[in-house]
């Protein structure tokens, strides 16, 4: 069962208070569309990892969002409190995505179990996984 919050009422309620308790695990991201040039916003589930926002898209490049990026990559995310413009870049190295993965799964167990197997990962999650889930998937 996949879950399709209705993105301007999630948006309104992060920004009024629901980032205060989920701003460590989603943050906001506001892209371009590339058919329509209007601004979408989406929450996207998130790490910050050496001072750099990753987000991960577990319908790997058919997201919405990600296509947007690729078409253009300047974007405005909100985390938490913190606010700002970016210029966004896809990562397509399948081992960077795989420890991104794995680094995901030991901070989230739960959720980013809940979430792989969601997308259709079956049997053991660990980097072969990935690695195959990846190919299957266009990522």
């Amino acid at each position: 069962m996949k879950i399709q919050p209705d993105n301007q009422k999630f948006t309104n309620l992060y920004r009024r208070f629901l980032y205060r308790v989920a701003g460590g695990v989603i943050l906001l991201l506001t892209t371009t569309g590339r058919k329509s040039g209007r601004e979408h916003t989406v929450g996207v589930q998130y790490e910050l990892i050496n001072g750099c926002y990753y987000g991960g898209a577990a319908d790997g490049f058919r997201a919405d969002w990600l296509e947007n990026i690729q078409a253009n990559p300047y974007m405005s995310m909100q985390a938490g409190k913190t606010r700002c413009r970016a210029k966004a870049e896809v990562v397509t190295d399948l081992a960077e995505t795989a420890r991104y993965l794995d680094y995901r799964l030991r901070k989230q167990p739960l959720l980013i179990r809940k979430t792989l197997r969601t997308a259709g990962l079956k049997g053991k999650l660990d980097q072969a996984a990935w690695k195959s889930m990846q190919r299957r998937s266009g990522w």
